[in-house]
């Protein structure tokens, strides 16, 4: 070991665990975590539309905190993973060689992709919690089976953030194969 000191964002050195089936094993298991917020929802609503005895019913209000998951969901799992690193990994400035100023611009639209789909996840979990208080307590529909499409929505965002989280650690992981190289 030299004696540099390494840069590095926390105290303790954090390495995901690697295995020849992680990135399997943590798409299978995100998939479980969406499946289970999706159908959490769904038996909310169907709750709502043929058993629901109450006055209140799961509306388009209570669609929008999830739709904005999903859309989150998709939107940060889709960026490539590499692209927010290129402007640090060929110089950062955009003074230099044209390849290093598009690099630069090419990481920081990634970013903002990225800070905007887990803006939409947050914004799903937060405005689901939301409905939950003025649709619900608020108003209140304390028993279960009413305040219990409320708590099912909350439990569906929670659960496609989850998805998200296992999915974006499944795709950070390194293959026994691969390896990083850095200059």
């Amino acid at each position: 070991m030299d004696n540099e000191p390494q840069e590095r964002l926390f105290r303790l050195p954090f390495k995901v665990p690697t295995f020849q089936g992680i990135k399997t094993l943590g798409v299978y298991l995100s998939g479980i975590f969406y499946a289970l917020g999706f159908w959490t929802f769904l038996d909310a609503v169907l709750y709502s539309k043929h058993a629901n005895a109450s006055d209140v019913h799961v509306t388009f209000i209570d669609w929008i905190p999830f739709i904005c998951s999903t859309f989150g969901m998709l939107i940060v799992s889709s960026i490539e993973k590499s692209r927010l690193l290129q402007g640090e990994l060929h110089g950062d400035s955009a003074m230099g060689s044209s390849l290093g100023g598009m690099d630069s611009r090419m990481a920081w639209q990634a970013r903002s992709i990225l800070f905007f789909g887990f803006s939409l996840l947050a914004g799903g979990l937060s405005g689901s919690i939301v409905v939950l208080i003025i649709k619900f307590l608020v108003k209140d529909f304390t028993s279960y089976p009413t305040v219990g499409m409320g708590v099912n929505n909350v439990l569906g965002n929670i659960c496609v953030l989850l998805s998200c989280i296992i999915l974006w650690i499944a795709q950070n992981a390194e293959d026994e194969y691969s390896y990083s190289l850095t200059l």
